[in-house]
């Protein structure tokens, strides 16, 4: 069933686990991980880059994304991850999207308030939450930042938007990580004290378990995974039989290999028989 970002996250506020959300980029994709939602009763997120979007390749991915939540007896949210802006945020509703985020962490607090919240006074006029993000949160490949959000900024940031959800920078980023990185759990707990809203941890890839189930404990209740799901897809596909030229068939052990790193993920973040 499809869902809205403010319902998905509400459920998870109140059961004290996160959701995963999972980027994907083809229907094998988008099929392991609903496989695996459905097989451990789980709610989940499936959300596209805002390149995908910018380029036309929502336009195919999103009808794909569309037809697998109708079909679910699951919550599904379809989501935008990390618009860079306005345009692909419209052309990410036009195609149906019932999460949004609106990247404006580049920019200074203040402007970032600015033109999040504006995004925000028109997207909560089609009910669809908004994600935003405070403290930028960089590329794997430059070092994980130890610039963290500050609870004051992030205070000042959701009163001054209205945001459904909040990325915070504690500690990761995007990418694989050159040593896994530490999270700083206390500035979780101490955020989401302060903010109430649902706290979103990007650059899952690669945290290692126990700071995954501390920062869920601490207040996390979106966890981002986009380049495992590509390496559990990728690793896959080379793995096959050349012989297996028929690609459904092909597909089969893509789809199954995405499917367990889903199930391996929804039980990390408590959402398993949730549903």
């Amino acid at each position: 069933m499809l869902v809205n970002l403010q319902t998905i996250l509400k459920d998870a506020d109140r059961g004290g686990y996160a959701v995963p959300a999972f980027n994907v980029y083809n229907m094998e994709t988008v099929m392991g991980i609903i496989k695996a939602a459905e097989e451990m009763r789980a709610p989940v997120i499936l959300q596209f880059y805002s390149r995908l979007a910018t380029t036309g390749f929502a336009d195919y991915l999103a009808p794909i994304v569309l037809k697998a939540a109708e079909m679910a007896t699951v919550p599904v949210c379809m989501h935008l991850d990390h618009g860079a802006g306005y345009e692909p945020a419209a052309i990410s509703v036009k195609n149906g999207a019932t999460g949004i985020m609106v990247d404006f962490s580049t920019l200074s607090l203040e402007e970032n308030i600015e033109k999040t919240a504006a995004a925000v006074k028109i997207l909560s006029a089609l009910n669809i939450g908004v994600e935003g993000e405070i403290g930028h949160i960089g590329s794997a490949a430059d070092g994980v930042p130890t610039d963290y959000t500050t609870v004051e900024e992030a205070k000042k940031y959701v009163d001054g938007t209205g945001v459904t959800a909040l990325a915070v920078a504690v500690g990761t980023a995007h990418g694989r990580y050159k040593q896994a990185p530490v999270l700083a759990i206390d500035r979780i707990r101490e955020i989401k004290e302060a903010v109430g809203v649902s706290l979103v941890l990007h650059g899952g890839s690669g945290v290692p378990d126990d700071q995954i189930k501390k920062a869920v404990e601490a207040g996390i209740r979106k966890i981002n995974f986009g380049t495992d799901v590509c390496f559990s897809f990728l690793d896959a596909v080379f793995g096959v039989d050349r012989k297996t030229y028929a690609i459904d068939l092909f597909m089969k052990e893509p789809i199954e290999a995405v499917k367990k790193f889903a199930e391996s993920k929804i039980e990390l973040l408590g959402a398993k028989d949730r549903v």
